[in-house]
């Protein structure tokens, strides 16, 4: 999709990329842009070309929707379409306003010009996708803007505006004002003036100490990006720029950028990438309904997780009525906020008058009839029913016709919290991540009777307050906590049979998570599980849960809060240490049950926590929970510190294959005797038709 729109301006050829919403460069805009060019070329009145975007997007790089389709590849290639741009020999002028990133910006560097307004933001984002550059963007970039500087948009691959990247040279000019009017005063000025035609190719590139600088960017990304291959491909590819000629750099580039695709970590990127994008869409909604407004936001509980909501909103100019059962509370609430934000503004992130605007929008108070002008409201209380059911029955009484009323529970049932209300329609889940103004996740919880435009409401709202809102059905623990509870149970089960919580941890963080269950568990407190195992031991006592992390909440060793948890943290240090105490508690547990410790090895400790995400994830899909594969892995990907670089467990299954994955849970079966690792029925089913939970064939 998408085409180039031609038009002639006096003696200036105007090119205008249109492929809403962001000009991905589609098979059918690079063949337009080719075909424009050729037109340009061809007629005798045309001195100049400038090609521009529209106001969102100069171009946002490959469209996404031609990924892993033939067309992506197709002829005009993106460099093809770049090598016609050099060799014409009209003066083209790239214009860039909004986004250009990626191939956009390898398009904007093949032209002899570039002009952009200052709010322009550029950037080679390709590294997040396990790729570099692969249309000359290592190869153009350095000559342009030198190798160092290059070398670090690359790798982070991190945006700038083109008022940042002007100083570099990126840009010959940034300008003020209409954009198009702009490109087309410097075109006529460098016909008027004949200046040559400059190809970025034809500039060299120096750096002092060349050799040096490369190895010492190599060794840092070896321990920062561990075993992900693109880091240190960039980092060769812009090497080669400086040694080499631009034409034998360009082949560097694309045999890297050929190797990169096909390897797992950039397959597990892309699809993380195109994940995300899914969660957003909501079958059932048609993508039109009517929204409602919210323009006040109400939080009920100022602790940690209520804070921390107040702040998303507060972020974005949205006033927020904070409401506290006394003041003391509401105090701390307001101070934590606050000293959130001065954190910020220590860091440079923010600005003192930022701080003041956004405090300004706060109103802390004691009485629930304050709420009563809010458009959203969110309930932050103690993870209890009974509590949850009692602050829903006021909010029925105060609460406006039309506001959304919010649950940020993380496992109750929004089923019996919206049947408290007479408005069960405007009743909705909003499972938020603590710290909430840090983490990105939002599961958003469908009632049975939620409406349809309550829930279209909060989808999109999530994303202005920068969230992946994933969508998740009515069940204990949802998506994210109901997966959890299985691993955690592996967990405690691997300490009865001979394993360590050390060894436990640093198995699955060498394997790629960024915390073990123990550290996590310090980190969100153990008091907080030991609540949640009470409840499933009474509604499902024939379920078997190891003692030890019950034992270890008697203790009073509830993680970083006490100082002490399955690690002690001295001096409020928050790098914990292995405790001898918490071994010998855990070994006299053993003792007493008769269990002789064996060696457990790090293979089975990551099979094991894993294929319990991967077997309960598939009996979330049986159940209608969640509504794909791939919204699992958005969850674990951003709420639960599963690794990037594999995809998220469901896609992880995938790769790894669901037929051995499937015999592995059968042997678990046979040796525990726990009925959990039957493997569920989707997980035999898939295995048995050679498919997998995201749709592919494995087969032939």
């Amino acid at each position: 999709m998408g085409c180039t729109n031609f038009q002639i301006r006096d003696d200036v050829a105007i090119l205008t990329l249109n492929n809403p919403p962001v000009n991905g460069l589609s098979f059918e805009l690079r063949s337009s842009l080719v075909n424009g060019i050729d037109r340009a070329i061809a007629d005798s009145r045309v001195r100049a070309v400038v090609l521009v975007g529209n106001d969102r997007a100069f171009s946002g790089g490959a469209d996404i929707r031609e990924f892993g389709t033939p067309l992506a590849l197709a002829e005009p290639s993106l460099r093809t379409v770049i090598c016609e741009i050099e060799a014409c020999r009209k003066p083209v002028i790239a214009a860039v306003g909004g986004l250009c990133l990626g191939g956009g910006l390898e398009l904007a560097m093949g032209c002899h010009y570039r002009i952009a307004i200052r709010e322009a933001v550029v950037g080679l984002p390709e590294v997040k996708l396990g790729l570099l550059p692969g249309a000359g963007g290592t190869q153009r970039l350095p000559r342009l803007i030198g190798a160092e500087a290059a070398l670090n948009m690359i790798l982070s691959g991190a945006t700038i505006t083109a008022g940042q990247a002007e100083a570099a040279g990126m840009f010959d000019s940034v300008i003020e004002g209409d954009l198009l009017e702009g490109a087309l005063a410097f075109a006529r000025e460098i016909v008027r003036d004949q200046k040559p035609l400059q190809r970025v190719r034809d500039l060299t590139v120096h750096h002092p100490n060349a050799e040096a600088f490369f190895q010492f960017a190599r060794n840092a990304v070896g321990g920062a990006a561990k075993s992900l291959p693109a880091p240190r491909r960039c980092i060769d590819a812009v090497a080669a720029s400086v040694s080499m000629s631009f034409d034998d750099g360009l082949r560097v580039e694309r045999d890297y950028f050929v190797g990169l695709l096909g390897t797992p970590e950039s397959k597990a990127l892309r699809h993380a990438f195109f994940s995300e994008r899914a969660a957003a869409k909501v079958a059932g909604l048609s993508g039109v309904e009517t929204t409602r407004p919210i323009d006040v936001v109400g939080v009920i509980g100022a602790g940690t997780m209520g804070s921390g909501i107040a702040m998303n909103f507060l972020s974005v100019g949205i006033p927020v009525v904070l409401l506290e059962s006394k003041q003391e509370m509401l105090e701390h609430g307001t101070a934590r906020i606050r000293g959130n934000y001065e954190n910020l503004v220590r860091k440079g992130m923010l600005s003192k008058m930022d701080l003041d605007a956004r405090m300004a929008l706060l109103r802390p108070t004691l009485a629930y009839g304050d709420l009563g002008e809010a458009d959203l409201i969110i309930e932050a209380v103690f993870e209890d029913m009974e509590a949850k059911q009692n602050v829903f029955r006021r909010l029925d009484e105060v609460a406006k016709p039309g506001a959304i009323l919010a649950t940020n529970t993380s496992t109750l049932d929004v089923n019996r919290i919206a049947a408290i209300t007479q408005r069960p329609q405007d009743i909705v889940g909003l499972h938020f991540f603590s710290p909430a103004n840090v983490m990105r996740l939002l599961e958003v919880v469908r009632g049975d009777r939620t409406g349809a435009d309550v829930l279209a409401t909060v989808m999109r709202f999530a994303q202005k307050i920068g969230k992946t809102a994933v969508l998740a059905g009515v069940c204990d623990g949802f998506i994210g906590n109901r997966m959890l509870f299985p691993y955690s149970r592996q967990a405690g089960l691997l300490l009865e049979e001979g394993a360590t919580p050390w060894q436990i941890d640093r198995a699955l963080e060498k394997w790629g998570m960024a915390m073990g269950p123990f550290r996590m568990g310090d980190l969100a407190g153990n008091d907080i599980g030991w609540v949640i195992r009470k409840r499933h031991q009474a509604e499902a006592p024939g379920v078997r849960y190891s003692r030890i992390p019950d034992m270890l909440c008697e203790m009073g060793r509830f993680g970083q809060k006490t100082g002490a948890g399955w690690y002690t943290y001295e001096g409020g240090r928050r790098n914990g240490k292995p405790d001898p105490a918490v071994d010998d508690m855990i070994v006299s547990h053993r003792n007493t049950l008769g269990i002789s410790a064996r060696r457990v090895s790090d293979k089975e400790i990551v099979e094991r926590c894993i294929y319990a995400l991967v077997n309960e994830g598939a009996r979330i899909l049986e159940d209608g929970i969640a509504q794909r594969a791939s919204d699992i892995d958005v969850v674990y990907l951003s709420g639960y510190g599963f690794p990037r670089q594999r995809g998220g467990p469901m896609f992880y299954a995938d790769e790894v294959g669901l037929y051995g994955i499937a015999r592995t849970m059968d042997r678990f079966a046979r040796e525990s005797g726990d009925p959990f690792w039957q493997p569920a029925a989707l997980v035999r089913q898939l295995a048995a038709e050679g498919k997998t939970f995201n749709g592919t064939q494995t087969g032939a």
